[in-house]
């Protein structure tokens, strides 16, 4: 398994296993995702050997912890971050925010099951002003990797950024009124080994702490979802002088787009 995989795998997890610790929204409803049951949008998903397409809907109403949302799923496994995100969770509107709840499950063979859940987290917020601080969550995950015990010690933000009036998509669409908003992991990552002439283990750290994840998400009003770029970049830490060899990259970085490409909202 690749450590991009892992970094990415990462950003899942901590999304769909924390609460936001600000949730506080004012106003009338947000009509920036259109949540009538039923809407739908495709997305080309381009990045690194990856050209495919996600098809995000509005699925029916569910129940969580006596309140209601949406629940969205995809018609097959998703390729992109956003599309990902929203798979077989639940979404609401409080106020002028969206918040996202359910259940998350992922498992890839024997290494990496995953059964989390969520609460409330805000993934927008209509109102918010540029650079006003939605969320933000930090935690301790304990995770195998290839017999690697590690310990991913993660802080997530979500940040409102600037109103535009008219937004090209780098793919040339354009659209009116769109609202950004940039989710960020900053990722520290640990492990214990066992050293020759040492008589215990040994913990040390993969990765200083530094943000492996940001993402931008563009919302457009009354359609939803636009445009999203996700940048996962990483460095590992130098391990000769303890004879550690990773089965992993050193270092990586990859960039991926979503682009709308079809649409029906009520």
């Amino acid at each position: 398994m690749k450590f991009k995989l892992l970094i990415a795998l990462a950003l899942f997890t901590v999304l769909t296993s924390c609460s936001s610790d600000d949730n506080s929204n004012t106003g009338g409803s947000t009509n920036y995702l259109p949540l009538g049951t039923g809407n739908f949008w495709t997305y080309k998903v381009i990045g690194v050997n990856v050209s495919e397409r996600d098809s995000l809907y509005v699925a029916n109403d569910t129940v969580i912890n006596a309140k209601t949302y949406k629940k969205l799923k995809t018609l097959n496994q998703p390729f992109g971050f956003f599309s990902n995100s929203m798979n077989n969770n639940g979404i609401r509107n409080e106020g002028s925010s969206l918040l996202l709840s359910g259940t998350a499950g992922l498992n890839l063979g024997d290494t990496f099951p995953i059964d989390l859940s969520l609460n409330d987290f805000v993934i927008f917020k209509e109102n918010a002003s540029n650079n006003e601080q939605l969320s933000s969550i930090s935690g301790v995950i304990n995770q195998d990797f290839q017999g690697y015990p590690l310990n991913l010690a993660y802080t997530m933000k979500s940040t409102a950024m600037e109103t535009l009036p008219s937004f090209t998509s780098p793919d040339g669409e354009v659209y009116t009124d769109v609202k950004k908003v940039k989710t960020t992991l900053n990722l520290k990552i640990s492990t214990t080994v066992t050293i020759p002439n040492i008589p215990i283990p040994l913990t040390i750290t993969i990765m200083n702490p530094q943000d492996v994840v940001v993402s931008i998400q563009y919302y457009s009003k009354n359609i939803g979802m636009v445009y999203t770029n996700t940048t996962i970049s990483y460095e590992l830490q130098d391990l000769s002088q303890y004879g550690v060899t990773l089965p992993i990259p050193q270092s990586g970085s990859q960039i991926q787009d979503e682009f709308l490409d079809t649409y029906q909202v009520d």
